[in-house]
């Protein structure tokens, strides 16, 4: 039989919902896995649950945020299941099984209502980073977001892609694209711009997000 704690537990994984926050079930069948980048996230045992009781989306509503739902198609879906502000993510299409992990495939299904609104190129999506990794926000920097480099971000994004598994240098390099040196070679910041924010934020990132071997 499935495990249905694993389950959630590695669709939490997925997410990236902090491990602070619990499951909650809210009713039969409903559980609220966490937030994820400040929207609730519920997992349900099918849809009609939800459509039968649609008060369940005001017990998990947050203002200014929405709210994404994980389920198994249904025979009764026709195109949006849901109004403006809850995303649908369809178990069987948004969900890889592989490995023992469970990840969340990249890109929109076209099921919500209206078009999502244009975003900040700099604002978070995976973790701290942007989309395309070119930008890293951290509470602990006090200047903008910092701003990464081609190689820089290859790095950031190689690193992401192997969900926290220890790996050597090389890999991380060849994962990047990139043809030689080590991954920390290309935050290093020479002398001349010692102190300048543009420059000093790609490694304060670095250091701040990787644990490596400096030896």
């Amino acid at each position: 039989m499935l495990d249905e704690h694993w389950l959630r537990s590695r669709l939490r994984m997925a997410l990236d919902i902090e491990s602070r926050d619990g499951v909650t079930e809210i009713v039969g069948d409903v559980w609220r896995l966490g937030d994820a980048r400040r929207e609730p996230v519920l997992l349900a045992r099918s849809l009609s649950r939800l459509w039968a009781e649609p008060a369940i989306f005001d017990r998990v509503r947050i203002a200014g945020a929405g709210i994404r739902v994980i389920a198994p198609h249904s025979h009764a879906t026709r195109g949006a299941p849901f109004p403006s502000g809850i995303e649908w993510l369809p178990l069987e299409e948004r969900f890889m099984f592989y490995g023992g992990r469970i990840s969340l495939i990249a890109g929109s299904s076209g099921l919500n209502v209206e078009e999502p609104s244009p975003r900040d190129a700099s604002a978070p999506v995976y973790g701290p980073f942007s989309a395309d990794f070119h930008w890293v926000t951290l509470p602990d920097w006090e200047h903008d977001p910092i701003r990464c480099t081609e190689g820089q971000a290859a790095i950031f994004r190689a690193l992401w892609s192997f969900r926290g598994v220890p790996v050597d240098g090389d890999r991380v390099i060849q994962r990047a694209g990139l043809s030689s040196g080590k991954p920390n070679d290309l935050f290093k910041v020479k002398q001349r711009y010692k102190g300048d924010p543009e420059y000093e934020g790609p490694l304060f990132a670095y250091r701040a997000l990787v644990k490596s071997n400096r030896r």
